[in-house]
């Protein structure tokens, strides 16, 4: 493989919850957020709704955790939160998310089945800009102990945003999407995100769109040759 990227540097050792004060991480940033603190994503859930851990907390409707199947075999990470999903609670479904829903639809992937969706952070910034690199820092341990609990085969990375948020690479997305990379036996390609694609129409040979169909194909060869393997072994 190629252009491999380091996705989150050397995990570090699950954590025994006794020896931990585990109600100080909803509260504090300052208080890091151990691989393996999580019995279950429920109580993660939990956390996640009472967390004040950045500025982002004080203007939130809903909490935006996740939605979708948390055994599926594809993980997708968004960047953030819009209005409709702060509203509703519920990642990706506004119109980049309808948008999303469409495109895994036409590899017949169904998001209540096929994915889980989640975000790099999860509130809304103001105005849906882009969180900042405190923001992202202090909403990542939920993210990396999502990805421990659901354990996904493919994770895809949803534009530069989320990219940078889990894997700290500074190129740009059209340099890397569709590259494959392998982390700790899960393959992670990053893609356009859908509000990209609303952006840019054209369905041209080369084009934005043109490309994510690249993509979304590969991910679903790539999935049947997963799945295709697990049950002939």
């Amino acid at each position: 493989m190629t252009d491999q990227i380091d996705l989150f540097g050397a995990p570090s050792a699950d954590v025994d919850p006794s020896d931990f004060d585990f109600e100080t991480i909803p509260t504090s940033a300052t208080v890091p957020i151990p691989r393996g603190i999580y019995a279950d994503l429920a109580i993660l859930a939990r956390h996640c709704n009472h967390c004040h851990r950045c500025d982002l907390a004080a203007d939130r409707t809903n909490v935006v955790v996740s939605r979708g199947n948390p055994q599926a075999h594809i993980m997708i990470v968004g960047e953030g939160p819009g209005q409709q999903e702060d509203e509703q609670g519920l990642p990706f479904v506004g119109k980049s998310g309808q948008l999303l829903d469409k495109i895994l639809a036409a590899v017949r992937l169904d998001t209540e089945k096929d994915v889980y969706i989640c975000n790099v952070v999860k509130c809304r910034p103001p105005g849906n800009r882009t969180p900042t690199t405190d923001e992202s820092a202090a909403c990542k341990g939920y993210l990396l102990e999502q990805i421990r609990l659901v354990d996904p085969k493919i994770i895809l990375m949803t534009g530069a945003t989320a990219m940078k948020g889990l894997t700290g690479e500074k190129r740009g997305i059209t340099k890397v999407r569709g590259q494959w990379v392998e982390w700790e036996g899960r393959w992670c390609m990053p893609i356009f995100h859908p509000a990209y694609l609303l952006r840019n129409q054209s369905r041209d040979k080369g084009s934005p769109k043109w490309l994510m169909w690249q993509d979304i194909r590969a991910v679903r060869a790539k999935l049947d040759e997963l799945v295709g393997h697990e049950a002939g072994s």
